[in-house]
């Protein structure tokens, strides 16, 4: 079958099973780029320029919900952390109040349905590290009312309660405090993301979690050794709690040889002032000079494909996904260099022999039914357990 022939039939699936993303860290770029206003970052536009994220390119993508990262990053600390995630989560409102047409808020699977039958872009939010919560369980509900549907345990940095994949061990995974956030997030029905959690922490969520968890974007550690990434003892548990391993498209997570070129990277920001997630105009001018002078190992389709093969392999269909981490990367796989990519990524794996039934799990099903089956364990606990209030 021709290339343009894989990618017709991607094409015509994604029609009637759009992708689900797991992360798009859209509102924070909006947050560094132009603080949040809209006009100068109109999403109904071709922004190319600055983002990787616009209407029209989610569209051409065949995305039909994404989980919009209400991140903040994690040298925020106490109230200062709270009030950046609820800015964040007001700049999603923001985008769905302004464009109505395509982008709808959903809060449950149905919703999820909905959308997709309407043919707008199911809108959810997912809060980017425990910190966002202050060690407060209180603050956890009081986030979920206002419609964040996961929490990343922790991002970069181990925080009070829980080991961080990528600092120091503090806890060997999870506290006792730890294991009720996990709890508290399984009784009112709010995903536990285990990305960027180190493996200790995986395997202990895992050991308390009553409902399935899910990471957003994140691959496959046997495939690329990078602690981001998931170990394959940990993919395997996913069928025993129904969670979904939603695979991500950051070169440095996926590429082996990429792994060493972008530490030097970072550091070449660090040393001119700049935070080595910094994504502004300035920061990327840095980026792109290194790069001129010390050329990118470039990961492709292919690369992911390889993740998702994997991931299939060891968890099983029922248990694999796609949360690309668009707008939180400085760099992305050749084919996949925005939202609009995601059909390239379809072919791949079509000309790799995925079936349509296996292609409609991966892009929409799993992903619809672990939020419903975590709506449905919030049910049954709910009806035998009260809020928690636990604390530190």
């Amino acid at each position: 079958m021709s290339a343009a022939d894989l990618l017709a039939r991607a094409r015509e699936l994604l029609a009637e099973y759009p992708v689900v993303d797991g992360h798009n860290d859209l509102p924070w770029a909006l947050r560094q780029q132009v603080r949040y206003d809209l006009d100068r970052r109109d999403l109904a536009a071709d922004q190319s320029d600055h983002l990787h994220t616009d209407l029209p390119r989610l569209r051409a993508g065949g995305v039909g919900a994404q989980f919009w990262s209400v991140y903040v990053r994690s040298d925020y600390s106490g109230d200062e952390a709270v009030s950046a995630t609820l800015e964040q989560m007001d700049a999603v409102g923001q985008l769905i109040a302004r464009y109505p047409g395509d982008l709808v808020r959903a809060l449950t699977a149905d919703d999820m349905e909905a959308a997709r039958a309407e043919g707008r872009i199911a809108s959810l939010m997912g809060a980017e590290g425990g910190h966002s919560i202050n060690n407060s369980l209180a603050t956890l509900r009081a986030l979920h009312r206002l419609g964040v549907r996961y929490m990343t345990l922790t991002h970069n940095d181990t925080i009070d309660w829980a080991d961080s994949a990528t600092d120091e061990p503090r806890h060997g995974g999870l506290t006792d405090f730890g294991r009720e956030v996990v709890r508290e997030m399984n009784r009112i029905g709010m995903l536990v993301d285990l990305s960027h959690v180190a493996p200790t922490t995986m395997r202990d969520a895992l050991d308390v979690s009553r409902a399935p968890v899910i990471f957003s974007h994140s691959s496959a550690r046997a495939v690329c050794d990078h602690p981001r990434n998931v170990p394959d003892d940990v993919l395997e548990r996913l069928s025993g709690n129904g969670g979904v391993a939603m695979a991500t498209f950051v070169p440095k997570f996926i590429l082996p040889a990429a792994v060493e070129w972008t530490l030097a990277a970072d550091e070449n920001l660090r040393a001119h002032g700049f935070h080595h997630l910094d994504t502004t105009p300035e920061a990327m001018a840095l980026h792109r000079a290194f790069e001129a002078a010390h050329p990118r190992p470039v990961a492709t389709a292919a690369t992911v494909a390889d993740h998702l093969d994997h991931m299939r392999e060891v968890a099983g269909v029922d248990h694999v996904g796609i949360g690309g981490d668009f707008d939180g990367t400085a760099f992305t796989p050749a084919g996949l260099d925005d939202v609009s990519g995601y059909p390239n990524l379809i072919a791949e794996l079509i000309g790799r022999g995925w079936s349509r039934a296996d292609l409609a799990k991966l892009t929409w099903s799993n992903a619809v039914r672990v939020l419903r089956d975590a709506e449905a364990a919030a049910r049954d606990l709910s009806a035998t357990r009260g809020p928690s209030n636990a604390h530190l």
